[in-house]
């Protein structure tokens, strides 16, 4: 799909481009997606930028419109995301406010851009005191995933992306969740066809939640699940020490032990969300920071509402609810027990 000119060519009116990728990215597919939109009958700036959560600052995004103005890129300039994540949302962030707004579209060669974020037009870049906080809402004109990128992603970035794969099965479709069980070892694979249907299904699944609430003001919130722990992990641990699907991954068994202590969640359905999560080689425990500490970083989290904290919890596989009444010291004895070494669930 990449070097197919017809699913540039609808989007490229003014027959300007500026493609965004990173130093990893770049060398593999920059000049066949180059080639593409020069076949769909535009000119391409090519922007390249470091690899790594680390880019998703403000002194990249200001490279990125130096970059633009340079080339002399006008409204009718399309921008094309060509990466991961940490690609999709920096460009589309540029993209969202660049000259008030011009349109892009996301080529995301990870799993997790694929299942997750090129989807629901969420964009961004991080600040110190907090992962995403500054950015936009900008919908991409499509969304081109070709599954083969994924045969040259490392390991532990596809084990990353199923993280989000996981969390999708886990909110939303419990016979989603019983298929990840009986194919996860395809996935680690790379079974074509195993991906395509994760792909796919994690596509569907999230776009159905996001057309009931584009913007996040009631339903959507529950794509959250295990975010508001693993946010404040990475900007405790420093971004890009934990990629973002282990510390979702590792949030997500906290959220699940949060669930039991606040009597949602039975306690024999908890084992089997560290399960899919541990055969899949992301970790089920948070990282050795302080549970005073993992809290504080919570509370700055965008997801907060009015000071208080929002949880994303199960009330069973499948089925996800948003709670904004948790006891806080049945948060810090969650994060407490889930934490490195120990990992002693509540009796219940």
């Amino acid at each position: 799909m990449l070097d197919d000119a017809a699913l540039y060519a609808p989007h490229l009116a003014g027959r300007r481009a500026a493609i965004v990728t990173n130093e990893v990215v770049g060398p593999l597919y920059l000049e066949r997606v180059g080639r593409a939109v020069a076949k769909a009958g535009a000119s391409a700036t090519h922007i390249v930028v470091q690899d790594g959560e680390q880019a998703k600052d403000w002194r990249t995004l200001e490279r990125v419109f130096d970059s633009l103005l340079a080339a002399r890129c006008g409204r009718d300039t399309l921008i094309v995301a060509l990466g991961g994540g940490v690609v999709g949302d920096l460009a589309g962030f540029a993209a969202a406010v660049y000259q008030r707004g011009v349109p892009f579209i996301q080529v995301p060669t990870t799993l997790l851009a694929q299942v997750d974020s090129s989807v629901g037009g969420k964009t961004a870049i991080n600040h110190p005191r907090g992962k995403n906080m500054v950015g936009a809402f900008h919908q991409p004109l499509a969304v081109i995933s070709d599954t083969s990128t994924l045969d040259s992603l490392p390991l532990r970035e596809l084990r990353a992306g199923l993280a989000e794969v996981i969390k999708h099965a886990l909110i939303l479709d419990r016979p989603f969740a019983d298929w990840l069980d009986a194919n996860l070892d395809a996935l680690l694979a790379r079974e074509p066809r195993a991906l395509a249907h994760a792909v796919r299904t994690s596509c569907e699944l999230k776009a159905r939640v996001v057309v009931a609430d584009e913007r996040e003001t009631g339903l959507r919130a529950i794509l959250n699940f295990g975010h508001t722990f693993g946010h404040a992990f990475e900007a405790g641990l420093g971004y890009g020490q934990w990629l973002h699907g282990e510390a979702v991954a590792a949030g997500m068994v906290m959220a699940a032990e949060l669930s039991v202590r606040a009597g949602l969640l039975p306690r024999a359905e908890a084992p089997r969300v560290r399960s899919l999560l541990e055969r899949a080689g992301l970790p089920v425990a948070g990282p050795a920071l302080p549970p005073e500490r993992v809290l504080e970083l919570m509370q700055v989290d965008k997801k907060a509402t009015a000071g208080r904290l929002r949880f994303i919890l199960l009330g069973a596989i499948g089925a996800a609810e948003i709670k904004a009444d948790v006891d806080e010291k049945m948060v810090l004895d969650t994060i407490a027990a889930c934490t490195r070494p120990a990992m002693a669930p509540a009796s219940q």
